[in-house]
């Protein structure tokens, strides 16, 4: 009989299988040659021993990592293992961006129930290895465990360069706002979904697959950036984090917000205001960063707004001057 769950196989065989996909994707250099010091991308030792090792050639290494739980995360009726997998490398893939660097690696912890489909992992493999590829890296290594559902943690390694880090500290007064990528999309897609619709498949498409533009970063860095992060959470909620981190007061201009042409649409069809989504939704993983205004910012970034210094009330977020609190944004452990 074909064994079909990770349980019938077992895991030293999930994990044979694993390390025979990712194979493919890695070249081994000595790490001493100068080829391999100059290449700052280059996995010298990959899957299959009890670490990777990546070489760092200015010494620092980026450092993220995000977990994805079943129910929370993702839902498997809702989309597929190679959604799953693109989706948990694509959320850390983009924070390594959003620190100005370049990603050089992921790990991942997979805990799988024993009645997982050994398909599904391929299809999960498939989908995270691909979206490795668009940020230019590849799987190192990682973990299989038995659990009572899915839960997947991602771990991303980046190098800089020689570039400097890019924090959410350092926004300065007389700044413009500016973002990169899509906002609200995957928000509106999860609410398509949530209401029993499969369509528009763009947006749908957008929670699912988010497409984030990972050299968007590099050029921010090379082009003077003062701070930026990852919007993950919604573009407001993580606009408070970097103006609270950078003690300034930041107003967005709604009128300059990108507004995708088929969440207006279909944020007119639910009678919801498309503001709703493109200030309050997460998981798309655009850029929020600050530049000196008077400067081009890089291309595929849009400016959105200013920041000032700080008022009485402290470092605050306003849309045409007033606050939206409504607009919280996601946040854990929060009803």
């Amino acid at each position: 009989m074909t064994e079909r769950t990770v349980g019938e196989m077992g895991e030293i065989a999930v994990v044979e299988r694993i390390l025979a996909m990712t194979a493919s994707t890695h070249a081994h250099a000595d790490p001493g040659t100068e080829e391999s010091r100059a290449d700052s991308g280059r996995v010298t030792v990959g899957p299959g021993d009890d670490a990777a090792v990546v070489a760092a050639p200015d010494g620092r290494v980026v450092i993220t990592t995000d977990m994805l739980v079943e129910g929370r995360h993702f839902r498997r009726d809702w989309s597929r293992a190679e959604d799953i997998g693109c989706k948990a490398a694509a959320e850390n893939l983009a924070d390594i961006a959003a620190m100005g660097a370049r990603a050089t690696g992921l790990v991942v912890a997979l805990a799988l129930p024993p009645e997982t489909d050994v398909a599904w992992v391929d299809g999960f493999l498939e989908g995270l290895l691909e979206e490795a590829a668009r940020a230019g890296t590849t799987l190192l290594g990682g973990d299989l465990v038995a659990a009572d559902s899915i839960t997947i943690g991602v771990t991303a390694f980046g190098d800089l360069g020689g570039r400097r880090p890019v924090l959410r500290s350092s926004a300065c007064a007389g700044d413009v706002v500016a973002v990169c990528g899509s906002l609200g999309c995957a928000a509106a897609g999860l609410a398509v979904l949530s209401r029993g619709f499969r369509s528009p498949r763009a947006l749908v498409d957008a929670h699912r697959r988010p497409r984030p533009d990972y050299t968007a970063g590099l050029r921010a860095n090379d082009a003077g950036v003062h701070a930026m992060m990852d919007v993950s959470d919604g573009l407001l909620i993580d606009a408070r984090r970097l103006a609270q981190a950078s003690g300034v007061d930041i107003d967005i201009t709604a009128a300059d917000l990108p507004v995708d042409d088929v969440l207006a649409s279909t944020a007119a069809a639910y009678n919801l205001d498309p503001l709703q989504w493109v200030l309050g939704g997460g998981d798309d993983h655009a850029l929020l960063a600050t530049f000196a205004s008077g400067r081009d910012v890089p291309e595929g970034f849009t400016v959105i707004g200013s920041v000032s210094e700080a008022g009485s009330q402290g470092p605050t977020v306003t849309v045409d001057g007033k606050k939206r609190d409504h607009l919280t944004g996601f946040e854990h452990f929060r009803s």
